[in-house]
């Protein structure tokens, strides 16, 4: 079969690597444009462009997936089966195109958590499981007929970032084992097996904004906890810090503890020896900060950043 690849983050690149190295004829790789990032504003290329230059295998990097220039090249590269993973949505006239269609690698158990940001959301809402999904397309995102999955589990202490390279390597695999199953029905030696799935068991992870990062201490001790996991390293979840008569600061949190217990205090108020630990009371319990990142400065252990910081008696978490 000529396959063509998509993706762009590094997620991806274990899925096209697998392929390569199992010899599957990857006739062209489709992933983002150059753009620039960081604060100096360079321009960066994709995690999937920088390994397949290396693996010189043909790039496309449209801007738009119906600009008609695009549209030509990718039917020129006379795919039999696309694959994608972690990529933009794609129009219908380009995954309809291939006689074999186009397969899909969703980072969760459809229909369970379809959407943007699946691996976050497992985590923000407490799952103890989680997995990957091989999917052929249809019309409506992350609904096509199931052809894979595999489970994998989420450890209490599991962040975003663990899931997340859990389930690429889970991934990759999973990749191989669909493609292999599509090449044998592409010679005729059998047929797939699909398994539809029930809408009525669905639900949605949606893109992260700014907002979904905002920390309320009024909330349970467990779903702080979840959300700093599920959004660690990258967003990353947020409080304000600040005292009456100075502007507030952002304060990023990347690892918490909890610990469960009944309290008096306002949510909100923190307790420290200035040298070792922070606490914040909220619903339920205290989140411990262990690892966080002040508005400016870098990342740090809460140590090195009591090194540096010394709280004001009415400092207060918002």
């Amino acid at each position: 079969m000529n396959i063509v690849f998509m993706g762009t983050p590094e997620f991806a690149v274990a899925s096209l690597a697998i392929l390569l190295k199992n010899n599957f004829n990857v006739v062209g790789v489709v992933t983002a444009p150059d753009k620039p990032a960081g604060r100096g504003r360079e321009i960066r290329e994709s995690a999937v462009k920088k390994f397949a230059s290396q693996n010189n295998l043909k790039l496309l990097q449209p801007e738009k997936l119906k600009d008609e220039g695009f549209i030509i090249e990718l039917k020129n590269l006379n795919a039999d089966l696309q694959i994608v993973v972690a990529f933009r949505m794609l129009p219908e006239i380009v995954w309809n195109m291939p006689k074999m269609g186009t397969y899909n690698l969703h980072a969760s158990l459809l229909p369970k958590f379809r959407g943007a940001a699946p691996i976050n959301w497992a985590i923000i809402k407490g799952e103890k499981e989680s997995g990957i999904t091989t999917f052929k397309l249809q019309h409506e995102i992350d609904t096509g007929n199931i052809l894979f999955q595999e489970k994998v589990t989420i450890d209490d202490n599991d962040c975003a970032g663990d899931l997340h390279d859990k389930l690429m390597g889970v991934g990759a695999q999973l990749i191989l084992k669909t493609v292999k199953e599509i090449d044998l029905e592409f010679k005729g030696e059998k047929k797939l097996n699909f398994i539809s799935q029930i809408n009525s068991e669905a639900s949605h992870a949606p893109k992260i904004f700014k907002e979904t990062c905002k920390i309320n201490w009024n909330d349970s001790v467990a779903n702080i906890h979840d959300l700093v996991r599920g959004l660690s390293p990258y967003p990353a979840a947020y409080c304000e810090m600040g005292h009456p008569g100075a502007p507030n600061q952002i304060l990023k949190l990347f690892k918490t503890k909890l610990e469960i217990l009944d309290h008096p205090f306002t949510n909100g108020l923190h307790i420290t020896d200035g040298a070792t630990f922070i606490k914040i009371y909220c619903n339920g319990g205290t989140i411990e900060i262990t690892d966080l990142q002040l508005e400016g400065k870098k990342r740090m252990p809460v140590s090195d950043f009591l090194r540096g910081f010394k709280f004001k008696a009415d400092t207060k978490f918002l």
